[in-house]
């Protein structure tokens, strides 16, 4: 019951804290130059979109009149307030408003076409990430202090100093064929080949292996190394604990202690990391989706935000935050499941 109120609390604690959060980027984009209204009048005047941050220039031979009707036709003369309960009600956190950016498309509609791509780009990296870390963190803790633990900690090390985008152009000039002499192995950019429909099923998922294989593997990179390491030193801690001894001491064989107790405890830390199957869909990085050319969440979020196209910028935004928030109870969810002694009261 005491775990119960706990979670009916956090998920009451959503709401606000989901309306603040929006709330807070929504007032920003309302004074962020540049941004829609500064474009249209830019425009109206034939100046480039790069001085639409310039007010002065954007100011400049338009009516005040003209002006006044550009802010009303999107919206901005209302009360901040108003705007808000607009965007988040009638316009289901703005997933219905055009976007400013494509006219004939709405928030929505731009979120939804780059969702096979992040799911698939997420997806991977992520079950990918946990199904070799596991393994791997129990060979390095229970060989610990051999040649194996020292050559795989500097594998790991030197993996995690390597920035995953400069990672991805090694990766991408020695087995992509854009170096002269050097390995052809994989596409050079893009998320499937030409002619992807007209492929088999066997056809297509191997189409999609090859062109996601560098990207997950750049994906992988920063965080593995962080949790195999986090993983190891709390398996340790859990194999030196009392209550491994004694299960050892009641003849409990080594593989018991291992894998019925110690492993178990040892995913306690590493639990943060489950929520993160809500958000799966944004795990796309922003300069591996550019050095790799694929058209996921991340490069829509970025052009989104140098385009000043607020509508589709807080709809991604309210996504990410709403299912982070969700996110992050699933994550005290998986601490129960782990270990039914964790106590949120205290």
């Amino acid at each position: 019951m005491e775990r119960l109120d706990y979670f009916i609390r956090r998920l009451l604690l959503v709401i606000p804290t989901f309306i603040g959060i929006t709330l807070v980027c929504f007032a920003i984009t309302q004074f962020v130059p540049g941004g829609p209204v500064e474009q249209a009048m830019m425009q109206m005047r034939g100046v480039g979109g790069a001085d639409a941050g310039r007010t002065s220039v954007a100011n400049s031979s338009i009516s005040e009149e003209q002006r006044l009707a550009i802010r009303q036709h999107f919206g901005f003369d209302q009360p901040l307030l108003v705007q808000y309960w607009r965007w988040l009600v009638p316009e289901v956190i703005g997933m219905r408003r055009a976007s400013y950016k494509f006219p004939n498309k709405t928030a929505w509609q731009l979120i939804k076409e780059r969702f096979p791509v992040s799911i698939i780009f997420g997806v991977t990296g992520f079950l990918l990430t946990y199904v070799v870390c596991i393994p791997l963190e129990m060979a390095k803790a229970l060989r610990h202090g051999s040649s194996f633990d020292l050559v795989s900690s500097v594998a790991v090390f030197v993996g995690y100093a390597i920035p995953p985008f400069a990672f991805g152009m090694v990766l991408k000039a020695l087995l992509c064929g854009t170096v002269d002499g050097l390995w052809d192995v994989f596409p050079v950019a893009g998320f499937y080949s030409d002619g992807f429909a007209e492929l088999s099923v066997i056809g297509k998922i191997s189409d999609l292996a090859l062109h996601m294989f560098l990207p997950v593997l750049c994906y992988m990179i920063g965080s593995f190394a962080v949790l195999t390491l986090l993983m190891k030193n709390s398996l340790l801690e859990q194999i030196s604990s009392d209550y491994i001894r004694t299960v050892l001491a009641k003849g409990g064989s080594s593989r018991r202690a291992i894998w019925g107790h110690a492993l178990r405890n040892s995913l306690v830390p590493i639990a943060t990391g489950f929520g993160r199957l809500l958000t799966l869909m944004f795990a796309g990085s922003v300069i591996i989706e550019r050095v790799f050319e694929i058209p996921g969440m991340g490069r829509l979020s970025l052009d989104a935000i140098v385009g000043r196209d607020y509508s589709v910028f807080l709809g991604i935004l309210a996504l990410t935050s709403g299912l982070g928030l969700l996110g992050n109870i699933l994550s005290d969810f998986c601490y129960v499941l782990i270990d039914p002694r964790i106590n949120f009261r205290g």
